[in-house]
């Protein structure tokens, strides 16, 4: 049987992180398998059904490099086949018309010292109207056992489901009723998603049953995504939207290696690896069951790992929004791209992301240097002889070859005639220059890529300004 795997989101305007392990997860599993991925779009709900929201599913789904080979299919343009199923639902006596209010309901679960609905329209022979529901008669007694994959045999008791709502009072279909009758008409062998919704998985399997839709999906439940404080990922508290990511300069190379490794791991601990090499040796039963730290530093080091091993033309072509859009901090006509293409292999083996890349090389491409100020007062307004070693140093470079080598034994030495180390000679020079106290090898910076008349004169700007 060809292993059939859906992703399956309802569109909130972004794609979560959580959302798109989940996304990943099915498509390892269906490339591994020789499967197909389908795409399914849970929109039951009016107000999601809006292309912005579809698009912030499918943007960041082509942006990892996540393809589906079926879809997208809409619900809200399966309506119909929903509406058929509770009909069927109705006329079997295994469903009926509610119209208890919210109040009416709380106050009597109240009374019994209990909680939720307690069947109380079963009986009664309520009709169709305003503001009327549909809902499941969940048995009695017994059990509902989901298996899964990563958890196995996951029992619940059926006197402890209340009988859900499959139809709203405006006359449209919750996405549990929607979710069987598509898996069932899409043939899906696997569901693949996340633990939260591990307890609405009775729920469907009821309606599966009730609806005598054949074979039952394999299930299996991702684990929960925690961050730092060992809680749920959530958009309040941390950065959780995909395109977050992609905005503040990661690579969708690392996204994809990073989410794979949330919850399962490799069997040889290779962990560093194309999407086609993961894909064959992800097993989904080796997902681990507890919640998945969500490492920043992780991802971090994952992205550096990938953009030292990018090309000029790809880095170039990558970090385009950094060095010519609108994230640059230059004006567009003074970025020198065969300039910087020299300039990039002193820099990027320091880069974590692309967004980080201005920082390192801003002053080739600005009049004057951006002085971060934090570094003028520690390196030039605190730093031992200064104004001495700026003043000797301008004298000195004035004249000297203009090599990375004598340029380094140059300034040392202005600072040993001041019996100044030489982290605290070259500290002001490099704010001076470059604006920072932190950045790429000074003196290569400075024989190799600025002229000396525009070192010097940053160096005289600097000290008329002490």
């Amino acid at each position: 049987m060809t292993t059939r795997v859906r992703f399956a989101p309802a569109p909130t305007g972004f794609l979560h992180v959580g959302s798109a392990r989940s996304a990943l997860y099915n498509w390892l599993w269906a490339r591994h398998t020789g499967g197909v991925l389908v795409l399914r779009i849970e929109d039951t709900n009016a107000e999601l059904a809006k292309p912005e929201f579809y698009d912030a599913i499918t943007e960041p789904l082509k942006w990892l490099g996540i393809e589906w080979d079926e879809g997208p299919f809409h619900q809200s343009e399966r309506e119909r086949l929903y509406l058929d199923a509770i009909a069927q639902l109705l006329a079997a006596g295994a469903a009926y018309f509610c119209d208890c209010t919210r109040d009416a309901i709380d106050a009597r679960a109240k009374a019994a010292g209990g909680s939720g609905y307690d069947g109380h329209c079963r009986t009664r022979g309520v009709s169709d109207g305003a503001d009327v529901v549909v809902r499941f008669a969940t048995p009695d007694d017994g059990e509902t056992v989901v298996n899964d994959i990563i958890r196995g045999e996951v029992r619940f008791a059926n006197a402890e489901l209340e009988d859900f709502v499959i139809r709203r009072s405006n006359g449209t279909p919750v996405f549990l009723v929607a979710n069987a009758v598509d898996d069932a008409d899409m043939a899906i062998t696997h569901v693949v998603r996340g633990e939260d919704l591990l307890n609405t998985t009775p729920k469907v399997l009821l309606l599966w049953r009730a609806l005598g839709l054949g074979d039952e999906p394999t299930y299996a439940h991702l684990p929960l995504l925690v961050g730092e404080d060992r809680k749920k990922l959530s958009k309040r508290k941390h950065s959780v939207a995909l395109g977050d990511f992609r905005a503040k300069g990661y690579l969708p190379e690392a996204m994809v290696n990073h989410l794979a490794l949330l919850g399962w791991g490799p069997p040889d601990d290779v962990e560093i690896r194309s999407p086609e090499e993961l894909a064959e040796v992800f097993d989904l039963a080796a997902v681990n069951k507890g919640a998945a730290f969500y490492d920043l530093k992780k991802l971090d080091h994952l992205n550096g790992h990938y953009i030292r091993q990018m090309s000029t033309e790809d880095f170039m072509t990558a970090a385009e929004p950094w060095l010519t859009g609108e994230e640059a901090p230059w004006p567009a006509d003074r970025f020198d791209a065969d300039r910087f293409a020299r300039y990039l292999p002193l820099i990027q083996e320091k880069l974590v992301t692309l967004a980080d890349t201005p920082r390192y090389c801003d002053f080739l491409f600005l009049d004057d240097p951006d002085i971060d100020e934090a570094s003028w007062e520690k390196a030039i307004v605190k730093g031992p002889h200064v104004p001495e070693i700026l003043d000797g140093v301008i004298a000195a470079l004035a004249d000297c070859a203009w090599d990375a080598e004598t340029v380094k034994d140059t300034v040392f030495g202005v600072g040993e005639s001041f019996e100044v180390n030489k982290s605290k000679t070259q500290a002001p020079v490099r704010v001076a220059v470059t604006g920072r106290t932190v950045g790429p090898p000074l003196f290569e910076t400075l024989a190799d890529h600025m002229t000396r008349d525009e070192v010097l004169r940053r160096l005289r700007a600097a000290r008329a300004r002490l």
